[in-house]
């Protein structure tokens, strides 16, 4: 259950600055909308069909021991509100958490994610929208992929005497992770390992064919801990390409309808355990970012907790 997940981070976090989790005397809860209807015992049928409307869009002040959360009495869990359908408090509580109002410029804001939520920030304004961005930036779909864990490739780089790879924990390479993949389109194109619509090249360096499908090796299996190969295969990229569009076209959706153009975009922030790994340089190759100098982008982790700033 969310309420005994919460109630052991309390415990551990209080722990650590001896202390107990009935000293907490108010919470604060956030998820995407469909966890926030989830934990508040909402009803979610509506949720999957258009238009996708929340039962309950306003923030919620609940008592914590009527929810199973053990802080102090009389305590209250503050739920925050959510936008719509895909736009949930997560979202708000990240956007809170740069404080958009002191922004300057046109800045989009991003936690990019199986389900991606995007906000443009512009002369007061914010509009915001959610694209399904698929699975593939967390492992998903992806023949080799897997959640960021220890043994997941994170970090990529081609060189002419092969590749050099990076895995969480420094341990034998298990899989691949969202901040892997990215790594590893962006330096097979630079490359020219795979061609600008991604299809990879007969004769590129480090291809082979398995039963009919062209795959690039990242690792042997005498690297693995005994293990196959581990690979990215001609349907990885294409699954990723599904993802970054559906990005872009989220972007293009709110620059559209603000009239504006990308060149006008002066900042991006981006939110998120997944957007604090990935290599920001990887991204603006493959074109999943607008072109916005490096300078500019900012990462800020996960945003709802720690509360940094954007620039």
């Amino acid at each position: 259950m969310a309420a005994d997940a919460i109630n052991e981070l309390a415990e551990t976090m209080t722990a650590s600055i001896v202390a107990k989790p009935e000293e907490i005397v108010d919470a604060v809860v956030v998820g995407n909308t469909a966890m926030h209807h989830i934990y508040l015992g909402l009803p979610v049928k509506q949720l999957v069909t258009a238009p996708f409307i929340p039962a309950v869009s306003r923030e919620l002040d609940i008592k914590a021991r009527d929810f199973g959360i053990h802080i102090a009495q009389g305590a209250y869990v503050h739920i925050l509100p959510n936008i719509a359908g895909f736009v949930g408090a997560d979202h708000v509580s990240m956007l809170l958490a740069i404080d958009v109002q002191k922004l300057k410029g046109t800045v989009v804001a991003l936690d990019i994610g199986t389900n991606t939520e995007i906000s443009l920030i512009h002369d007061g304004k914010i509009d915001s929208i959610s694209c399904a961005s698929g699975p593939a930036f967390e492992g998903g779909h992806i023949k080799d992929g897997m959640r960021a864990g220890t043994g997941a490739i994170e970090r990529v780089r081609i060189t002419g005497t092969g590749v050099i790879y990076e895995t969480i924990d420094d341990a034998p390479p298990v899989g691949i992770c969202g901040s892997g993949i990215i790594d590893t389109i962006a330096q097979l194109y630079t490359a020219g390992i795979i061609d600008s619509t991604g299809r990879m090249k007969a004769d590129g360096k480090g291809i082979q064919d398995r039963e009919g499908v062209k795959e690039f090796v990242l690792a042997k299996a005498k690297d693995t801990s005994g293990r196959s190969d581990i690979v990215f295969t001609q349907h990885d990229i294409r699954e990723l390409q599904l993802g970054k569009a559906a990005i872009r076209g989220g972007i293009a959706t709110l620059i559209q309808n603000a009239g504006l153009k990308e060149s006008d975009i002066t900042g991006i922030v981006i939110a998120g355990a997944f957007g604090s790994y990935i290599d920001v340089t990887s991204a603006l190759d493959l074109a999943m970012l607008p072109p916005v100098p490096l300078e500019h982008i900012k990462q800020v982790g996960n945003a709802p907790v720690w509360g940094q700033n954007a620039p």
